[in-house]
């Protein structure tokens, strides 16, 4: 409890501080607000709403929450803890790309679980223990540059690949924000979206994702004895899944592509005769009177197989449930993140590629707001393991249980609201 209380101190000074530059969001009034407050049990406070900005600053200087949300849906009566009796409007278009819910490369340098069972540790994204089997497992999921730019990807694809070409949404109609944390979120707001129930967005989840694809509807038959493939005058998925290909062969190294089949579950013979045909099939795709797919091997089964692998690549990785659920709250911009100390930092689309969370240049944009070189706090580790932190170009740990050290501002609030130490 002292590290939440020393932690609501510094959250409720940062508001008092800063409440001028708490961004107002658009139909302020019509959004349902809720808080996590700093307490052993994280139980939402919702169902609040505020008559105008200064209500919710008033909010934050008082209660200094650990976590601060507002709603994508807008109703009447946003503060009525009846849903029914919130006369519901509409809702914009969520999406969380959140690192959590797919599986990155670094993962297996700094995401560690330990068996609440047998006490195993180990590294990577696990759903159960590699010594015993148990499902119980306690995660520490730690952030790096590379996972974070990961996220980034994600975000501009989702823009770049779908959201602009497919359903014509405007840049304006875009907002994204740095969630503090592992990932982005983006807001669409767009009144013809704001019409939509959970199943309409379900299928836009599915678009998004390439989730229940039919390639037979895309092209892909069998004709006698002969396979014929995708049809490249079909635009979105078709032409996606064709270029991605395209692109696959060649720029991919043989043990690239080799990797990748082996992934999606293609055996020796089969990888060996894809990479003997492969510029055979790129010279197919790449002239327009050509659809006839022959590599020995591959019967429709394999082409499938290989066709849902390159869906994989092309869809936006994305937390489904945040997108369909029309009564979903995000985090509100402006805010501090809870599990980092760090920001929620809103993005203009043009200051995204630039954007590097963990050792951002610009100040205005630094979500990192507990900065300092010169004051320091000594921290005690709690956990077993933790994973190396690196945050503005200094490296810290990996350290062990019962580690005292010193460590800068920053790297002290990012380590406590982690929960891995405690001050000393």
């Amino acid at each position: 409890m002292i590290n939440h209380k020393f932690l609501k101190r510094l959250f409720q000074a940062y508001y008092r501080e800063n409440k001028d530059r708490i961004p107002l969001i658009s139909s302020f009034t019509q959004r349902e607000f809720g808080f996590i407050p700093w307490k052993e049990e994280t139980m939402m406070i919702r169902h609040i709403g505020f008559n105008d900005i200064d209500g919710l600053k008033t909010y934050f200087i008082n209660n200094a929450p650990r976590h601060a949300y507002s709603s994508g849906s807008l109703y009447l009566m946003p503060e009525n803890s009846d849903m029914d009796q919130k006369q519901y409007i509409g809702c914009d278009l969520i999406v969380d790309i959140d690192v959590d819910h797919f599986y990155t490369p670094c993962k297996e340098d700094h995401d560690i679980w330990i068996c609440k069972d047998c006490d195993t540790i180990g590294k990577g994204m696990k759903k159960k223990c590699d010594k015993c089997g148990s499902l119980k497992l306690k995660t520490i999921n730690w952030i790096c540059e590379e996972c974070l730019e990961i996220a980034k990807n994600e975000i501009k694809k989702l823009m770049y690949d779908f959201l602009i070409p497919d359903f014509a949404i405007q840049p304006d109609e875009m907002h994204i924000a740095f969630s503090g944390h592992r990932g982005y979120h983006l807001k669409v707001e767009n009144k013809r979206i704001r019409t939509l129930d959970s199943d309409q967005r379900r299928e836009i989840v599915d678009y998004l994702t390439g989730h229940n694809i039919s390639f037979e509807i895309l092209g892909l038959e069998k004709k006698a004895l002969n396979i014929y493939g995708l049809i490249r005058e079909n635009l979105d998925w078709s032409e996606k899944i064709i270029n991605k290909i395209v692109n696959m062969l060649q720029t991919y190294s043989d043990k690239q592509l080799n990797n990748f089949l082996k992934r999606i579950g293609l055996n020796s013979n089969v990888i060996k005769s894809f990479l003997n045909s492969k510029d055979n099939f790129l010279y197919t795709l790449k002239v327009d009177d050509h659809n006839l797919w022959s590599i020995e091997g591959f019967d429709v089964i394999t082409w499938k197989k290989f066709l849902n692998g390159v869906v994989d690549k092309v869809g936006v990785e994305l937390d489904e449930p945040v997108t369909i659920d029309i009564h979903r709250l995000i985090r509100y911009p402006g805010t501090l993140h809870g599990k980092t100390g760090f920001k929620v930092q809103e993005l203009l689309i043009d200051e995204l590629e630039a954007f590097d969370p963990l050792n951002e240049t610009r100040d205005d944009l630094d979500p990192i707001i507990f900065k300092s070189a010169e004051n320091t706090h000594k921290i005690k580790i709690i956990e077993k393991e933790v994973p190396q932190t690196k945050i503005k170009g200094e490296t810290y740990g990996p350290y062990e249980k019962g580690e005292i050290v010193e460590v800068p501002n920053h790297i002290a609030i990012f380590l406590l609201c982690k929960e891995v130490a405690v001050l000393e």
